[in-house]
């Protein structure tokens, strides 16, 4: 990495922020409390929690998709009050292409809404899909795709709105493991491309490891930052890095920094259903009456 395209300090800023959700079946629920975290330009930061810490939710608040109950957060000092597809792009689980437009269309979109003329929409487009090794499909209609496929043009469609930040939520869950596999180590190559600054949110602990520079873990709800793990492996990595020791050593450490958060999410969730549960008989009694 050359000196000028090298990571510096806090270009995304997370300062004690916090996120309640209001009038929810059980009551108030406090999905992240208090966080603080800083992110370098061109850094690849994973993170990682047991089910329902608010990792999305924190995703969503570096997007301006939710508004934070307190905190800030800045991205390249801009303080982020909603979307900023400029600043922040989103790759979700589910690849939310529209079906009756064309793999380049569905790329142009967001180009589109911006009001860019069709010409270099589609050369911005073209080469994105390249990125992507797509360029063959893309006349193509996405339900002709396979699923890691259709992730693909996601993926493009949010690199060519050329974000500061993408922003991952757990793009490849709903992917087997070795099309997982496959598409961490294209990310990889785009990572190395294009220098973009990502945040990845993921259950799995390897794939954390084999992508990121950092991993953020963090704790059962209210979600707060546990610890903030170092991954100090070279890049380009290869698929000799998951059998390393250092691989292995990182696997266990994070292995043991979620297990007790896991069982207090599952005694955290137990306890909410045994909250919620008489209400729920009261109102099917009402109804049967």
């Amino acid at each position: 990495m050359t000196e000028s395209s090298a990571p510096s300090d806090d270009f995304v800023r997370v300062c004690g922020v916090t996120k309640v959700y209001d009038g929810t079946r059980i009551g108030r629920i406090v999905a992240i409390e208090s966080v603080d975290l800083t992110i370098k330009r061109g850094e690849f930061v994973s993170i990682i929690g047991p089910s329902g810490c608010g990792k999305s939710t924190l995703l969503m608040a570096m997007g301006g998709m939710h508004r934070s109950s307190g905190g800030t957060i800045t991205i390249g000092g801009q303080l982020v009050e909603g979307p900023m597809p400029d600043r922040a792009a989103f790759v979700f689980q589910d690849y939310t292409l529209f079906p009756w437009r064309t793999v380049a269309a569905n790329v142009e979109v967001g180009l589109q809404f911006r009001g860019m003329r069709k010409s270099p929409r589609r050369e911005m487009a073209m080469k994105y899909l390249n990125l992507v090794n797509l360029t063959p499909f893309a006349d193509a209609y996405p339900a002709e795709l396979s699923g890691g496929m259709q992730q693909r043009v996601a993926i493009a469609r949010a690199l060519a709105l050329q974000p500061d930040v993408l922003l991952m939520d757990e793009p490849f869950g709903a992917l087997d493991e070795q099309m997982r596999t496959v598409l961490g180590d294209e990310l990889l190559k785009i990572f190395a491309k294009t220098g973009q600054t990502v945040v990845f949110v993921t259950h799995s602990l390897s794939e954390a490891i084999y992508l990121s520079d950092r991993i953020v873990v963090m704790t059962s709800r209210p979600g707060k930052i546990k610890e903030v793990l170092t991954v100090p492996a070279a890049r380009p990595r290869e698929a000799a890095f998951v059998t390393s020791d250092l691989f292995n050593d990182l696997r266990k450490r994070l292995f043991t920094l979620l297990n007790d958060e896991a069982q207090a999410a599952a005694r955290l969730e137990m306890a909410e259903r045994n909250t919620a549960e008489p209400a729920g008989f009261a109102a099917a009694a009402k109804l049967s009456c």
